[in-house]
């Protein structure tokens, strides 16, 4: 299930990719698939395992060829191990929401990412978010445990996307299938996943994401601007140099 839509990240073939805070690899492995070179970068070692044997599996199968592999390790989005300009797109899915030092995090995005290079951006939609945090103080606390540490706005995520030198050209909201979901985990307990209504309502949203209806899809387009669970913002970084820029 992805969040950011490729269309709009304007990846081809060849470019240099980052996940950063992959996760299980959902956006590395379809970048891959459309031919880029993947890094997937994650805090924890158990996602990291992950994504690298999966990768390893879809290059035994020839899903991909072992050159669009670039490497999947662990690290600190506020210190990432690369280079200046690496990569022709960076990419990361719910996030900052997690880190206290988001400007430094968004700082190293920045400078990784080749100018003229695609940014996105995913954090959880603030209104969806704050109810939340409103159900369930375990939702968001604590930090150690893999808290939110802030609900964003759109102005304040957009704000410093331009003050880390990006130009945003574009947003829209996604899973508006997913708010509710999340609505009754925080009623019933955020880890209280054996509790019949969540585990009910997870087995649909399992089988929306395996069948993709036309009905839910519909409904889940129609309803996003409202109830969208995450906001998506894409952002170019400005060219500096006499260089042209490449269109993303």
């Amino acid at each position: 299930m992805l969040t950011l839509r490729f269309d709009r990240l304007g990846l081809q073939p060849g470019d240099m990719f980052l996940d950063a805070g992959a996760g299980f690899g959902r956006h590395a492995y379809e970048a891959a698939r459309q031919g880029a070179t993947v890094f997937a970068l994650d805090y924890a070692q158990e996602e990291v395992t992950t994504t690298r044997a999966t990768f390893a599996a879809m290059s035994a199968a020839n899903e991909i060829s072992e050159e669009q592999f670039g490497g999947a390790l662990r690290g600190d989005a506020t210190k990432l191990p690369f280079a200046d300009n690496t990569f022709d797109c960076v990419v990361t899915s719910e996030v900052l929401e997690h880190i206290q030092d988001d400007v430094t995090a968004i700082s190293e995005l920045v400078r990784v990412l080749k100018p003229g290079g695609s940014l996105g951006v995913t954090v959880p939609t603030w209104w969806p978010e704050k109810i939340n945090w409103m159900l369930s103080e375990q939702y968001h606390a604590p930090i150690s445990k893999g808290g939110h540490v802030r609900i964003y706005s759109a102005t304040e995520l957009k704000a410093k996307l331009r003050s880390a030198g990006l130009t945003v050209r574009g947003s829209h909201h996604a899973h508006a299938l997913h708010s509710p979901y999340w609505w009754l985990r925080c009623v019933v307990g955020p880890t209280n996943d054996e509790h019949r209504a969540v585990a009910t309502y997870k087995r649909f949203l399992e089988w929306d994401i395996i069948k993709a209806p036309k009905s839910t899809r519909l409904a889940d387009r129609f309803l996003n601007p409202l109830l969208g669970k995450s906001y998506v913002v894409y952002s170019t970084k400005k060219i500096t140099t006499q260089m042209g820029a490449r269109q993303c």
